[in-house]
């Protein structure tokens, strides 16, 4: 087996690790080793963010979460739903890119939606209601028309 096997095998096993949310506010600071006081349970497993991108194609994921209900996850998004406050009409409207965020001024320019951002439409600049990775989909409200 050649470096890429292995590679390719500690890419499987990082995607496999859970993501832990539980609050740990007995842990003492400073590195100090000490026995554990409880276990990591179920209900404190968390999950890697989603990261809505702006793409040629619309792609939702249907996951399931805790106590067996659904979330729908925006993967990519190439339309989202424009409410137009001065003319009182709802829309559907391509994304040409997203323009800020206030999650973090990175994903401005890797593309990655989130709820607040500030999104170019066709019909001019538009913010974010929803949250895409949580809602399954992208509804935005004009703020600055063409």
């Amino acid at each position: 087996m050649g470096e890429r096997g292995k590679e390719e095998d500690f890419k499987r096993a990082w995607f496999a690790m859970g993501v832990y949310q539980g609050r740990d506010n007995k842990k003492p600071s400073g590195g100090k080793r000490r026995r554990p006081y409880k276990v990591k349970r179920k209900h404190e497993l968390g999950r890697y963010p989603t990261e809505s991108r702006v793409s040629e194609k619309n792609v939702v994921v249907r996951q399931r979460v805790r106590g067996g209900n659904h979330k729908l996850r925006v993967k990519r998004a190439r339309s989202a739903v424009v409410v137009d406050p001065n003319k009182g009409e709802t829309r559907v409207e391509r994304i040409t890119r997203v323009v800020e965020t206030p999650a973090n001024r990175e994903y401005a320019r890797r593309g990655i939606i989130t709820k607040g951002a500030i999104i170019e439409v066709e019909s001019g600049l538009a913010r974010v209601t929803s949250r895409p990775g949580q809602d399954g989909v992208v509804n935005a409200v004009l703020i600055k028309s063409e």
